[in-house]
């Protein structure tokens, strides 16, 4: 996806857990094999019970969250309801089905909670497929992500042990792919609405994770 100056950003995680979603992601951005930025942004919240996270081309992922927003909040406005994560993801889906001829170049993840329901995620592709699963993971380092959540997912795990979970597969990601690092951002949503994890709590499950699984620190 990254060629020339294109900013890229990867890797990004998503999963249900039995009380709501965790969508997790790693700090990096890449322009080829350079480090262009360790701050970048990709995780998202799109309306109080649904977030999004990008990886693949930066400017893209920033342009499609600003219109999913517009649209979720004129929805709302419409309709005096917030948008559910199934419509959100519907609407992303034939936002990118557009745009087939000229795509952007993202890999994305939907999820959230709907009153009283179970979680869900979604990846979202550039050609705007939809596919819902337990967990989903997007971005160069995905397979090693794929390779932690397989081994370690339950479908009866809670917010909090999800949290561990996700940052445990980024680390392990970072620590093997080199377009991904520079530390954690993750958020839960769940009934109560969507909540971005403190900084200071990954560093904590981080340090904790490093001493029990002798992971290197990001």
């Amino acid at each position: 996806m990254d060629e020339g100056n294109n900013k890229k950003g990867t890797t990004t995680l998503g999963l249900v857990c039995k009380d709501g979603v965790v969508l997790a992601t790693e700090k990096r951005a890449t322009k080829g094999h350079m480090i262009s930025h360790k701050d970048t942004k990709k995780l998202f919240q799109v309306t109080d019970n649904v977030g999004m996270t990008i990886a693949g081309l930066v400017a893209d992922g920033q342009a499609l969250t600003r219109y999913l927003r517009s649209e979720a909040e004129l929805y709302e406005l419409k309709r005096k309801k917030t948008m559910s994560v199934e419509a959100t993801t519907t609407l992303l889906s034939n936002i990118m089905m557009g745009r087939r001829m000229f795509p952007y170049f993202v890999g994305l993840i939907i999820g959230g909670v709907d009153g009283g329901d179970k979680g869900k995620v979604y990846s979202v592709d550039a050609l705007g497929g939809a596919i819902a699963d337990d967990y989903v993971a997007e971005g160069s380092g995905s397979q090693f992500v794929y390779g932690v959540l397989e081994d370690h997912y339950d479908k009866d795990i809670d917010t909090d042990k999800g949290i561990e979970l996700a940052v445990l597969s980024l680390l392990v990601s970072s620590s093997r792919d080199s377009a991904s690092g520079d530390g954690i951002k993750v958020a839960k949503i769940t009934d109560e609405g969507f909540e971005e994890i403190e900084d200071e709590k990954i560093h904590e499950i981080i340090n904790d994770i490093r001493e029990r699984k002798n992971l290197p620190a990001l």
